[in-house]
């Protein structure tokens, strides 16, 4: 999720834990604790593009560094902070530290709970950024702030706060399921044969969503409203793995390939070639759009190839909005 919200659900997990006892300060350092994790993003500036994907939300994100680290700050925090003993800080870093890749979680990317495991969780059930899931929380906590830290309406307030925000995730996990459904039908009602299929919330909203559907030779993408009332279009995009030729052996191309789960597309534009993260989705809500979130220009030089993110253009980002708010309300 975003550094904002990070920074909300940190607080309240601070407050949680320590508020009654030392009051906005746990609100203070919760916050920070929820920021933590997400420096591997500045970590990953000193390596090349695959490992920085690599890195990025790994480790930092882990039950591992949770404990470890949670341990060490609130032994940090305890050495000029008096109102509580190390453990019940140590306590408090920890549950920051743990909800932040616990949310995370629930996005497309996803974590690596269990780092060093190879595995990451990705329920992508909620945007990075999604206002009804962090504004209600925020002020539900803000609100709390201004209360003494033995006052019954601050814990109150940041309970509702947590409660609200959890049940609206728990809320995305449902409407998930439905909208499977939804797209599950639309294939079988246009006789589709696919082997798989991903979907994910559109951008700040869980009203919209879109799926990557794989066939054959070819990717489908379509999106769905709930205030649709026609039948859903599904795009296809080939898959062009035949592109890579020899290529495919690369071990940084493996790896990239790994990252994305199988879900990428190769594209040649001008005699080079261009490898689409299609798990992300495009800048735009048209189906057909190839202007993808992630894409990555392939390099080849004399003894590997080199693998640079292609930079996102966000030159009309009004427009984006715009035709973002149109597709929500079903047109």
């Amino acid at each position: 999720m975003d550094s904002l919200t990070q920074i909300v659900l940190g607080a309240s997990v601070g407050e949680v834990a320590l508020g009654k006892k030392v009051g906005n300060k746990a609100m203070l350092y919760g916050a920070i604790g929820g920021t933590i994790p997400d420096l591997d993003v500045y970590i990953g500036k000193f390596y090349d593009t695959v490992t920085a994907l690599e890195i990025h939300r790994g480790f930092t994100h882990s039950i591992l560094f949770s404990i470890l680290f949670g341990l060490l700050f609130g032994w940090l925090i305890s050495l000029w902070e008096k109102g509580a003993t190390w453990k019940e800080w140590s306590k408090l870093m920890f549950l920051a530290l743990f909800t932040h890749p616990l949310l995370d979680a629930h996005t497309t990317w996803g974590t690596q709970l269990f780092w060093p495991l190879d595995l990451r969780l990705a329920y992508k059930n909620i945007f990075v950024i999604d206002p009804l899931y962090t504004l209600p929380f925020m002020g539900f906590l803000l609100w709390a702030m201004f209360f003494k830290k033995d006052h019954a309406k601050r814990r109150r307030l940041n309970n509702i706060g947590l409660f609200v925000s959890s049940s609206y995730l728990v809320l995305t996990i449902i409407l998930k399921g439905i909208v499977y459904t939804k797209f599950t039908e639309a294939l079988d009602q246009q006789q589709l044969s696919y082997t798989q299929i991903e979907t994910r919330p559109s951008p700040l909203n869980s009203i919209l969503w879109t799926a990557n559907v794989e066939t054959d030779d070819h990717y489908l993408i379509g999106y769905y409203s709930f205030f649709d009332s026609k039948p859903i279009h599904f795009t296809a995009h080939p898959k062009n793995h035949h592109l890579l030729g020899a290529l495919k052996d690369n071990d940084k191309l493996r790896r990239l390939i790994k990252i994305t789960n199988g879900w990428y597309s190769i594209v040649k534009k001008d005699k080079l070639l261009y490898i689409n993260d299609l798990r992300f989705g495009t800048l735009s809500v048209d189906p057909s759009s190839q202007n993808f979130v992630f894409s990555y220009l392939l390099t080849k030089t004399d003894h590997t190839i080199q693998i640079t993110e292609v930079p996102k253009d966000r030159s009309n980002a009004k427009k984006l909005l715009n035709d973002l708010w149109l597709r929500i309300k079903g047109n």
